[in-house]
């Protein structure tokens, strides 16, 4: 049987036993999320010396008062949650440009309105839901694409911080080119960033450094893989190399759709380059998790549990998706097993990073599976951004001031940092098209918005895939389209002031799941009113 081995699938410049192009003189950047279920001061954890910390300066260009559409922070400075060198002090205010337009950006946007030193937030290109909430100053004309351009909106408008949102500009180097031209960036490098943008690679860096994940093989002839999955059998797991849009991992339950999964990706060009090669995976059963840590080279903060639902339908059926809710925190990710993660994970992630050249700076998002049959957890994937929906559930939590917080982060001074969150737990509903993850309809109208958010003070809804229709009204324009986030003392009045919510809204063309949390919940459907 012939197969492709996972070590020389690797781009050329990631090549795990050849040399890294250096990135080692550019300035550190990094990308984010953060998770905890209490409210208290996350663990720092050191891999290896760290530098100085210095006091971190921002510059607010006082032209861009005259920008129409400007928002300010409504809170004051006074005692700021985040502190280097355990040392508290007052920041300067910064203006900060969101790249993206989806539901994780519109609750970046949010929480950073909220940061203290925050001035102003911009959003390229944004969505009709960021603007008409008031959260950013959304520029659609902006061309994201364009490293130039958005360099030129930055030293125009005088933006200290970039925040980039979706994984695609990283990969293709944006978080690059703006430090490049020294404007802070909250993201990783390209080069960094192939823990997400190539499964292979991370697979490669698991088997170099002893990280614990699913067994596997990477192959790009499809007769050897069916060959392979005939000798493994099914269940089994097949993936996509590359970013598909979180939509290029199909669990077969059987030989057959295993089969058509392999040939829909290298033969039929499903994914196109993305799916040119494949990953197929050992299928673990047990309970997902996701495990968000702060990585500045050097130094890791755990930050506490989430947990999505990937699949379309109730009962975690049906097929996979980019996320149907979120919840935080995630019973299944106790004290004792984030001290493993740390441990068995995401710290040998980070020394090995560093030793292959490639050091990393962002947050490491761990998708992970608690194996059943052992308890031990296991690297199902990485992502090098914020989860979306877990990023809602986030930010609706996060008390501490996030411009300082990315800011200290893409410095490299975490070890003088800490966080704090709101107590008890956030929940996110997220409501589709119809017809979602496959083909669906465009255009449909969404109303009682306002009502909805009305239900309870603590209940916010962030916008994905929104426009705007002639007569004013919101429409659909994507597949999951928005998520419904709420607050509670705990995890079941989360639940019932989310769903609350979501039953004011009406919309006959899209759809959500009813059971978002069943695994930390007793069941309770929830059913849309007529």
């Amino acid at each position: 049987m012939a197969f492709v081995t996972s070590s020389n699938l690797l781009p050329s410049c990631l090549k795990l036993n050849n040399t890294y192009t250096s990135i080692s003189s550019r300035l550190s950047y990094n990308y984010s999320c953060f998770l905890s279920n209490s409210s208290c001061s996350s663990s720092l954890y050191t891999v290896g010396p760290s530098g100085k910390i210095h006091p971190n300066s921002f510059r607010v260009i006082k032209g861009l008062r005259s920008f129409s559409n400007r928002f300010h922070c409504a809170a004051q400075i006074s005692e700021p949650s985040v502190s280097v060198d355990g040392r508290s002090k007052t920041e300067e205010r910064v203006v900060v440009l969101v790249i993206g337009g989806g539901g994780r950006e519109h609750a970046l946007c949010y929480a950073l309105r909220h940061s203290p030193s925050c001035d102003s937030v911009f959003c390229a290109p944004g969505n009709v839901g960021i603007s008409s909430s008031g959260d950013a100053t959304c520029v659609p004309e902006l061309d994201i694409s364009d490293s130039s351009s958005v360099i030129s909106f930055c030293r125009k408008w005088g933006v200290g911080l970039v925040v980039v949102g979706p994984e695609a500009p990283l990969v293709s180097g944006l978080a690059n080119d703006l430090v490049k031209f020294g404007i802070p960036t909250f993201g990783p490098s390209s080069e960094a960033a192939a823990l997400e943008g190539s499964k292979n690679f991370m697979k490669s860096l698991c088997d170099k450094y002893g990280i614990p994940t699913a067994k596997y093989q990477t192959f790009v002839d499809p007769t050897a893989a069916k060959l392979y999955i005939q000798e493994q059998g099914a269940p089994i797991v097949i993936k996509a190399d590359g970013l598909a849009a979180g939509k290029g991992v199909i669990v077969a339950m059987t030989l057959e759709e295993a089969y058509e999964a392999v040939d829909s990706m290298l033969v039929k060009g499903a994914f196109g380059s993305a799916g040119c090669r494949v990953i197929v995976e050992e299928f673990l059963e047990g309970e997902e998790a996701s495990f968000f840590s702060l990585v500045d080279g050097e130094n890791a903060i755990p930050l506490e549990s989430a947990q999505d639902h990937k699949r379309v339908g109730d009962g975690d059926t049906g097929p996979n998706t980019g996320g149907m809710g979120a919840y935080s925190p995630a019973p299944v990710l106790t004290k004792k097993l984030e001290s493993l993660v740390m441990e068995s994970i995401i710290l040998p992630t980070v020394k090995g990073m560093a030793a292959e050249g490639c050091k990393f700076v962002g947050v490491l998002y761990a998708g992970l599976m608690i194996e059943k049959k052992s308890g031990i957890p296991k690297l199902i994937e990485y992502n090098v951004r914020f989860g979306d929906p877990e990023c809602q559930v986030l930010m609706v939590r996060l008390e501490s001031d996030l411009a300082q917080v990315l800011l200290a982060a893409s410095r490299g001074e975490l070890s003088g940092v800490s966080l704090n969150w709101s107590p008890g737990s956030a929940m996110v509903v997220v409501m589709a098209s119809d017809g979602y993850p496959g083909s669906y309809k465009k255009g449909t109208v969404i109303r009682n918005l306002k009502e909805a958010e009305n239900v309870a003070p603590s209940v916010k809804i962030f916008h994905a895939g929104t426009a705007m229709d002639s007569d004013g009204n919101f429409i659909a324009a994507g597949g999951r389209v928005l998520g419904v986030t709420a607050q509670g003392r705990d995890l079941a009045e989360a639940r019932d002031r989310a769903y609350q919510a979501v039953e004011e809204i009406n919309w006959p063309g899209g759809f959500y799941r009813r059971d978002i949390g069943w695994r930390a919940l007793p069941k309770k459907q929830h059913v849309m009113q007529d």
